[in-house]
Formats: C-alpha cells, structure tokens, sequence
C-alpha cells in the first residue's frame, strides 16, 4: 500500500459543512488510537519518523501543513488545508509535518495504542 489522499465524506450545509469517520468505511484498519498536534511555532517541524507497523492517517481539522513522505527512494510534499481530505501514510514510510498555518490542527488516527518500540528514528533505516 502506498501514501494516498482519501477523500473522506463531505455533507453540505448552509449552516456548516459536516464530514465523519466509520471505522472500514473509509479507512483500511479499526480505530485505536487518536491524538492532535496544535500550537505549533512558526517554523518548527512536528514527526520526523515512521512507524514499524502502525497506519497512521492525518487530517488537517483546521488551517494547513504540509506533510513530507520518504519510502526510502524518494520524497513528495503533501499539502493538507481542507478537512474532508486524509493523508493514508502506512508502516515504514518516513514523515515530518512542516509549514505550519497560525491555529492549524492535525488530526491523527492510528491502527495501534502507542508503543514507542514501534517508531523508526533513523530515516535511512526504513
């Protein structure tokens, strides 16, 4: 499997769009871990890292980031800004999270609880 856009469901409506997650329904594995990264500096870089065996799916809920992908050949640059697109990153492909808008939010959505066995520090070791 490789990195890919997933365009989650958008319901329009005057008074506020709404888009949902079903675990299968969109995503290829069963929900069992979620966390946000927010009040990130101006700057900074989030991630820089990848995991063994955990998928991992990345919403931009507010403002934007771009997310940069290493397999171990090649990189490519993910700009996330609209909260009905997800970011698929499966096991052992490299990601920092860079460029960061004021009061962005990431949304992450993992197929495992956190195990810090399960990281990959060394980019070039994937």
């Amino acid at each position: 499997m490789k990195v890919k856009i997933i365009e989650l469901p958008k319901i329009t409506d005057p008074r506020g769009n709404l888009t949902f997650l079903q675990n299968n329904d969109q995503i290829p594995f069963v929900i069992k871990r979620i966390f946000w990264i927010y009040d990130v500096p101006g700057g900074e870089t989030r991630g820089g890292h990848a995991y063994k065996t955990q998928f991992e799916l990345i919403v931009a809920l507010s403002g934007s980031f771009d997310v940069v992908v290493y397999d171990g050949i090649s990189s490519k640059c993910y700009n996330l800004n609209r909260s009905y697109n997800a970011l698929l990153i499966p096991p052992r492909i490299w990601r920092h999270m860079e460029n960061f808008s004021t009061n962005a939010l990431s949304m992450h959505i993992s197929d495992v609880e956190y195990d810090p066995d399960d990281y990959i520090w060394d980019k070039y070791n994937l």
